[in-house]
């Protein structure tokens, strides 16, 4: 089956940052078009790093260039947190918030008046249109379906903004969330991927209290259509007894995690407010792993982020083994102005970007090593564009010329370029 298309846009969006944001583009996009803009660019801006910000502004810079008469309107949770820097800026038309981007009464307003507003993201009971109707059915050049469960963050990690750009933690309703997925499955797509800033908080504010592993069994019990499921990025810490059964009791839970680990020194977890330790994160894979042999599990580091010594950062390359893990997302520490971390004594950059390539150098041995283990066994690869695509625990794979959105069985034969390489004669694409 081909993945879903439609024509080309008279809204452009430019997405940084997220999967939140990727799916959130796409209510945009058809917010903005439905509303009557035409010849427009919207901005989709991260604020997660000051690196993301002069991306995002230079980006901006090159597309007025580019396209001299074509509407700016920047969005996002940078214009969010810092809306006057972007109105600021000559090429920008508009400045809108997080609580609007994808409301169709904002792009109408806009369309009309020409103004857009970025109100406190805090007094919003929700931030889009499509997080309570569950508008978005596709996601153009998409062949994984996101699905937004979950918005905002009630935590604050020392380094982190984000909370100030997306507000309070707040659910999807478990029944939007199934009917969405019944109809992206209807639409072609295989796979859905559960995401939010804090996805593992999901339920809390929902009358009960659910667990987001009832909720994942929720969408496997009454979504059989849907063949794949894989979760973002996840604190170990809030992962519940049902998520951890739907793990290793239906395999159509993908056996692939991706964990917010950050260090692996338990002094320096105190320091960002980690709400896990050393011992916690060790503990969670040896008992997923009982659960479901086959995970690969991923994890974000954040390397030299202040006080941290040499022999803190050694413990994290040491949790690196402990652990089993194999693919990591790695950054450097950089202060974000507005943040705790940035008021801490620093780590300097150079001694930041160096540890930061060692933990990057690992990575890359784990994933080569993890590669070599592959040969000679049997893989189901969700294709993707490119000629690339993705096995059960997330291992890339070149997938030659079969249709976006099918599905190879096949053997890997070895790997090149960090990618599986599958015998042509065992492939059968469905």
């Amino acid at each position: 089956m081909n993945a879903p298309s439609r024509p080309v846009s008279a809204v452009e969006v430019v997405t940084f940052g997220c999967r939140l944001n990727a799916v959130e583009s796409e209510a945009v996009r058809r917010a903005a078009e439905n509303a009557g803009h035409r010849d427009t660019i919207v901005f989709n801006t991260c604020a997660v790093t000051q690196e993301a910000v002069r991306q995002a502004r230079q980006s901006i810079r090159r597309a007025a260039r580019a396209r001299p008469h074509a509407t700016i309107v920047v969005t996002g949770c940078a214009a969010q947190i810092d809306p006057a820097a972007f109105a600021g800026m000559p090429e920008v038309a508009a400045v809108m918030g997080n609580g609007d981007k994808a409301r169709p009464d904002a792009w109408l307003d806009l369309a009309r008046t020409g103004a857009a507003r970025v109100n406190d993201v805090f007094a919003l009971p929700e931030t889009a249109h499509h997080f309570v109707a569950g508008a978005v059915d596709s996601i153009e050049g998409q062949t994984r379906a996101f699905v937004e469960v979950q918005n905002g963050c009630d935590h604050r990690c020392t380094f982190c903004i984000i909370p100030y750009g997306r507000g309070p933690s707040r659910s999807a309703p478990a029944g939007d969330v199934v009917a969405q997925i019944r109809r992206l499955c209807a639409n072609g797509y295989r796979e859905a991927v559960l995401t939010g800033v804090d996805i593992t908080s999901w339920g809390h504010d929902l009358p009960g209290s659910p667990a987001f592993g009832w909720l994942v069994k929720q969408i496997l019990r009454h979504a059989p259509e849907l063949e794949r499921l894989r979760v973002s990025s996840i604190d170990c810490i809030e992962a519940d007894a049902d998520l951890l059964d739907a793990l290793a009791n239906d395999k159509r839970f993908m056996p692939h995690l991706h964990l917010s680990l950050q260090a692996g020194d338990d002094l320096i977890l105190k320091r960002m407010k980690r709400r896990h330790s050393r011992g916690d994160a060790i503990a969670f894979c040896r008992e997923v792993r009982s659960a479901r042999p086959d995970i690969v599990f991923g994890a974000d580091f954040i390397a030299g982020f202040p006080t941290e010594t040499e022999d803190m950062f050694a413990r994290t390359l040491d949790l690196v083994e402990e652990c089993g893990l194999t693919h990591l997302h790695v950054f450097p520490f950089s202060p974000r102005a507005g943040t705790p971390a940035a008021r801490m004594p620093q780590v300097s950059a150079d001694i930041a970007k160096d540890r930061a390539r060692r933990l990057r150098a690992l990575g890359e041995a784990k994933v080569a090593a993890h590669l070599d283990r592959q040969t000679g066994r049997r893989v189901t690869v969700l294709v993707e564009r490119g000629g690339a695509g993705r096995s059960e625990d997330f291992t890339p794979a070149w997938t030659g010329e079969a249709p976006a959105g099918s599905v190879l069985d096949a053997v890997a034969t070895g790997h090149r370029d960090g990618k599986l390489l599958l015998r042509p004669d065992a492939c059968e694409p469905s």
